[in-house]
């Protein structure tokens, strides 16, 4: 995983929903957490408005966040709509851990190149059971054919801290 390359986003603790004395997470630890999980969930909104929620697995890499859909998935159909989304992660504990939310426009990676860097960060995250060969600016395999993969770099992030103290960071982004 490329973590070289994360930004320095604003940081800011949000004490409305924060503990008395609580401190804004540092985004390092938000990465940490996205780097580590084994799934996250994807947020999308059909063309009707109706929402959309699947879970998938992601990686990082060059500043931003990416996930593979089939093509006839609804999720990839969202994002032909509306390619604004949300991927979360977290803990599903009330009191302990932290819970990511990224927002972000997700954009198609179709370069080749890339997509071989990615293939290999998806092995190195999640197994040789998520190997993907590249081919047409696409991932392909055996078993769900032609993937199309997407880059969602954040312009905001939300950090949930759980336990004492709670906290809520935001972090913001350059567009």
């Amino acid at each position: 995983m490329d973590t070289t390359t994360s930004p320095t986003p604003e940081t800011r603790l949000d004490p409305r929903f924060s503990s008395p004395g609580a401190a804004p997470r540092d985004w390092q630890e938000a990465l940490g957490i996205i780097l580590d999980a084994g799934v996250s969930w994807l947020s999308t909104v059909r063309a009707d408005g109706r929402p959309h929620v699947t879970p998938l697995i992601a990686v990082w890499h060059d500043a931003a966040l990416h996930f593979c859909t089939g093509t006839e998935e609804q999720k990839r159909r969202n994002l032909d709509h509306e390619p604004r989304c949300v991927l979360t992660t977290g803990c599903n504990r009330f009191d302990e851990g932290l819970d990511v939310v990224v927002e972000g426009t997700a954009e198609r990676v179709v370069d080749d190149v890339v997509l071989h860097v990615l293939a290999d960060a998806w092995v190195a995250q999640h197994g040789e059971h998520w190997r993907f060969a590249v081919r047409d600016g696409s991932f392909w395999n055996d078993v769900g054919g032609e993937a199309h993969v997407f880059r969602v770099r954040p312009t905001t992030a939300f950090g949930f801290g759980k336990g004492e103290p709670f906290s809520m960071t935001r972090w913001r982004f350059d567009a």
